[in-house]
């Protein structure tokens, strides 16, 4: 096992990271052929000529593809490029069936963006270099670990399909802001339909750039390049090693070395795979097969147009139309659908903080409890919204409330509904509530005369003698400010 440096050593250095996320692009079939890219079929059954890059096969690019990679670049704040061109990358591995890939290179799709990322109550911006399309490789599995009988099988129903590739600038600092910013592309890509973003399907990968160089140095350190991080958790795990092994290796006199290092979870470490390839051993040229992609002005207007409200500014929205908390306005947009939820809800009439709650609250723990997402929620946002409005009316209070919500759930009758069928309603009868009241007082004289000798916190005490009398149909409020009148 490395040398790892100490927490206080490496205060006194500065990390430099720059991620490269990989985000397979949600189309019904690959980039280049019509082949289908859904997860889970039999091993090598989606495939044809071109992806298997039999002789003589033509790649003809998919224009859904381009129309997501052009949303996400957007998203992203890239400057688009009308022109863009296709290259061939090449290398040698047994699930690249055409000894190279279909990239872009010198001419990619966009370029000069941001992701703006919040860490310990701090805004940064973190730049994004280029985002270019790709087809990806295949898939190879590993069986068996003894020489004798370890076995690699590759399936290439992965070959083909479309990926945009996202680079950002070198300036993350910390794997609490790489953790931030992969999120923050996440819920981007998600919100915008770009991609499933599944790590465990291998929809969303990333492999990160890591350097480190002495604070207030201004050259970058020699950096090494972590391999396919599939979880978020991994990510931080892995460049919180990384730094603490290249420190150590710096302050031992050594020099880091530029190459391709793997993470391994279980043994919490950074293994070295190969020396790290540069641009020219790739051989890129222009593909030959592909002319130059040109998006016009009218185009990408048009994809403009459809674009979903982004999580960033509905953040802000909700804030700023609702009331909301920043926190709870961040819950509320963890994705596209929880935030169209909440509107639905709020739409009701009922007070939007208030709908807040039960969306984050209650209708979370019950979806928990039955292992569903908010699209198959038991209970309609316009039902919840029907609570929530019966409250703000105060023909039920917040007991009552909670008691309607699970039969709604099990019925899936609407609130007023199960009100009116079980005699729910709250009592806002002064009358009624004055009889009540009444009972309750002649019912506990000894609390009565501590209350009038000046123990005010007897009054909590008559009040939920009120409440239990009127099956909690009663609103607490109400029946506290009659008590005090009355004695």
């Amino acid at each position: 096992m490395e040398t790892l440096a100490t927490p206080d050593v490496i205060a006194k250095y500065e990390p430099v990271i720059g991620l490269e996320v990989h985000v397979q692009l949600a189309t019904n079939t690959k980039i280049f052929c019509g082949c289908p890219t859904g997860f889970g079929a039999a091993p090598n059954s989606n495939v044809c000529p071109v992806c298997l890059g039999l002789p003589g096969a033509l790649p003809v690019l998919n224009k859904q593809a381009v129309e997501l990679a052009i949303e996400a670049s957007l998203a992203l704040h890239c400057t688009v490029n009308p022109t863009s061109v296709f290259a061939r990358k090449n290398y040698f591995y047994p699930d690249l069936p055409k000894g190279y890939q279909i990239s872009q290179y010198d001419q990619p799709l966009a370029e000069h963006g941001f992701v703006e990322i919040h860490v310990n109550g701090e805004s940064r911006r973190i730049g994004v270099t280029r985002v270019h399309m790709e087809d990806d490789a295949g898939k190879s599995i590993h069986d068996g670990f003894k020489d004798s009988d370890r076995y690699t099988y590759v399936d290439l129903n992965r070959s083909g399909t479309p990926l945009i590739e996202i680079v950002s600038e070198p300036d993350i600092r910390t794997s609490d802001e790489a953790h931030a910013y992969l999120t923050e592309m996440k819920q981007v890509m998600q919100y915008l339909g770009v991609s499933t973003c599944d790590m465990e399907k291998g929809h969303l990968r990333c492999d990160a750039n890591v350097s480190v160089r002495l604070k207030g140095a201004e050259k970058f350190g020699t950096k090494a390049e972590v391999k396919n991080l599939n979880s978020f958790r991994f990510l931080k795990m892995a460049l919180d090693h990384e730094i603490a092994r290249q420190v150590a290796v710096l302050e031992n006199g050594g020099r880091v070395v530029q190459e391709t290092r793997l993470y391994d979870p279980d043994a919490d470490e950074t293994v070295s795979m190969r020396s790290k390839e540069s641009a020219h051993d790739y051989r890129y040229f222009p593909e030959p097969d592909l002319a130059p992609l040109r998006i016009s002005e009218a185009w990408m207007a048009r994809v403009r147009e459809k674009m979903p409200e982004l999580p960033a500014s509905r953040r802000k929205r909700f804030v700023e139309s609702y009331g909301l908390r920043e926190y709870d306005a961040q819950v509320l947009t963890a994705t596209r659908p929880m935030s169209e939820y909440f509107e639905k809800v709020a739409a009701a009439g009922g007070d939007a903080r208030a709908a807040a709650n039960w969306v984050m609250g209650d209708l979370a723990a019950l979806l928990k409890q039955e292992g569903k997402e908010i699209e198959d929620s038991p209970i309609s946002a316009e039902r919840l919204g029907q609570l929530v409005k019966l409250m703000d009316e105060g023909r039920i209070n917040g007991k009552l409330a909670k008691d309607i919500f699970p039969k709604m759930a099990e019925t899936g009758d609407d609130p007023e509904t199960i009100m009116k069928r079980e005699g729910l309603e709250a009592i806002s009868d002064e009358g009624a509530l004055g009889k009540i009241i009444d009972e309750v007082i002649a019912a506990n004289p000894k609390q009565v005369e501590q209350y009038k000798s000046g123990k005010q916190q007897v009054i909590g005490f008559l009040v939920g003698q009120a409440m239990k009398a009127s099956r909690g149909q009663a609103d607490p409020a109400t029946v506290s400010r009659m008590l005090k009148e009355k004695l």
